[in-house]
């Protein structure tokens, strides 16, 4: 197989492979070789089919198996030859019609990784902004599950309902004088003031008493998940069969042993853990930005076009999903047109801090285990239904990208902690609302953007906060303790924060265009479970 270099520029190649018809052949003589003693034909014993009656019969899809196979191989063995680290999947294709027989041209091009220069991560300073879990917010919080935990009692007879207390009604919802689907019920129990029905809906039953009727009126929000009632006005016959009060909060002993705890003291415990959990996600959603930061000020090199591409496509899917959901999809995409420029700018910084990462763990010895793969594999594996996770593992062995795409995240914050490491960190107490506040200034903050030959630093300009922002959650810093208390909501994380996929993950081999599939199908990923559907109040 001859090679020729076709194109060297930048982080570009380009090379075209010759693959003499005799190479082919005499591929397609040993597996016709192989396969003989297989073959069954009508007249000759089993094994016996001769060699030449073989080719006639099946030479035209081993031919093409043996080109395919040799195109890989020789696509693995120019990559390994000329030492090249691909960025994303080569482009092979064949130059014209192949013909048995004849020589096969093939065009190789891709793009290569740069060398990253050493990283420069002597120097880096942090602050650490801790917020303190005082007993009064686990009391807050005690309070709030004993609310939950609430008794009913019956209301004498003459009681009006008024917030707080429960009504328990049987309902005939209308819309244009008709009762509608999933309108009609019996026995509901709501709470006034829990917002769990539509808007208007709660308020106009402050007043009623056991063995009323009412009718009420409301709107459907424009954006309520069935279609054919969206932003309808609506009417609702009511008729109350009980109005109930709550008995009293208590928070004691039992309380907690209602919960399947041991003791109060145990229940605070949990509840004080699980909130220096919650802020101290955030301390550390907060302290990876000023990391990535700093990083990103002391660092430009090239990145390949290929990746920023294909991390702005993902961004770009996203933010285009979010503003579909907007209230005026069509102005909300209109809006984002205008600001493509700084998404791919945030692709770009997204690359170029991924490979900075990479040659970082790299070069300081971060790895992830094969233990912590495992879990990995094994945690993904539960997204899929049982008779569907055996093919998601083979999935996982088959496809290198794929395995690497599980494995980034967790090699991301593995090199993240040996930063934190390394730097120098300070600490300062906050509320956190000020928390919060901190990580929320930094909400579409994006590089400014410079012609092609731009090669310096970047300041920070900030968008509107009213602009949809591409995000991507940091992982908690830890699992929550208890089911039954109610998790803080993760903080939004700007698109910047995260560094596109594991940089160093192994290119797939790609079959040439035009030559037949081989045999053995690539693996195929298994379909994920269906979630499930919420039932609606």
């Amino acid at each position: 197989m001859q090679t020729v270099e076709t194109l060297n520029e930048g982080l570009k190649r380009a090379y075209t492979l010759k693959i003499t018809a005799k190479d082919i052949d005499s591929r397609v003589d040993a597996e016709v070789k192989r396969v003989a003693p297989q073959i069954r034909m009508p007249g000759f014993r089993p094994g016996k089919v001769p060699t030449n009656l073989v080719r006639k019969m099946h030479g035209e899809a081993l031919t093409q198996d043996a080109l395919n196979t040799t195109i890989q191989e020789g696509v693995q063995k120019l990559i390994a030859e000329h030492k090249l680290r691909p960025a994303m999947q080569p482009s092979v294709s064949l130059e014209g019609e192949f013909a048995p027989g004849s020589d096969a041209e093939v065009k190789v091009e891709l793009e290569v990784l740069p060398d990253v220069p050493t990283p420069s991560i002597d120097g880096l300073k942090l602050e650490r902004l801790i917020v303190p879990v005082s007993d009064e917010a686990v009391d807050a919080q005690i309070m709030q599950i004993a609310g939950q935990q609430k008794s009913w009692e019956d209301a004498k007879a003459s009681y009006k309902a008024k917030q707080g207390d429960q009504v328990t009604m049987d309902f005939v919802g209308k819309v244009d004088g008709v009762a509608f689907d999933g309108g009609t019920g019996e026995g509901m129990a709501i709470e006034i003031g829990s917002g769990r029905l539509i808007p208007g809906f709660e308020d106009q039953i402050v007043g009623v008493k056991a063995g009323d009727e009412k009718q009420i009126e409301v709107n459907f929000p424009e954006d309520y998940g069935v279609d054919t009632l969206a932003g309808k006005p609506a009417t609702f016959d009511l008729k109350i069969t009980a109005v109930k009060v709550s008995g009293e909060v208590k928070v004691d002993e039992d309380l907690a042993k209602n919960l399947g705890l041991e003791s109060l003291d145990q229940l605070r415990g949990i509840l004080r853990g699980q909130m220096e959990n919650e802020t101290g996600g955030l301390t550390r959603t907060y302290m990876k930005r000023k990391l990535l930061d700093q990083l990103a000020a002391g660092h430009d090199f090239p990145v390949p076009p290929s990746m920023v591409e294909a991390e702005f496509q993902q961004i770009w899917a996203q933010l285009q999903h979010e503003a579909g959901h907007e209230e005026d999809p069509e102005a909300a995409k209109a809006d984002l047109e205008k600001e493509v420029g700084d998404y791919r700018a945030i692709a770009e910084r997204r690359v170029r801090l991924g490979l900075l990462l990479s040659e970082i763990g790299q070069a300081n010895g971060v790895e992830v285990t094969q233990a912590e793969m495992n879990r990995l594999i094994a945690q993904a594996a539960q997204q899929y239904r049982p008779e569907d996770q055996q093919r998601f593992f083979q999935y996982i062995q088959q496809e290198p990208m794929a395995a690497a795409q599980l494995r980034a995240p967790l090699y991301e914050d593995k090199v993240v902690d040996f930063l934190f490491g390394t730097a120098e960190i300070s600490e300062r107490e906050v509320t956190r609302e000020e928390l919060e506040a901190a990580i929320e200034s930094e909400e579409g903050a994006v590089p400014h953007v410079h012609g092609p030959d731009c090669n310096h630093d970047h300041d920070h300009d900030h968008k509107p906060a009213k602009k949809a922002k591409a995000k991507k959650a940091d992982e908690p810093a830890a699992e929550p303790a208890a089911e039954d208390v109610k998790p803080a909501k993760k903080a939004k994380a700007k698109a910047e924060e995260a560094p596109a996929e594991d940089a160093e993950a192994p290119a797939k081999k790609a079959p040439a265009k035009k030559a037949a599939k081989a045999d053995d199908a690539e693996a195929e990923a298994p379909k994920k479970k269906a979630p499930a559907k919420k039932k609606a109040d």
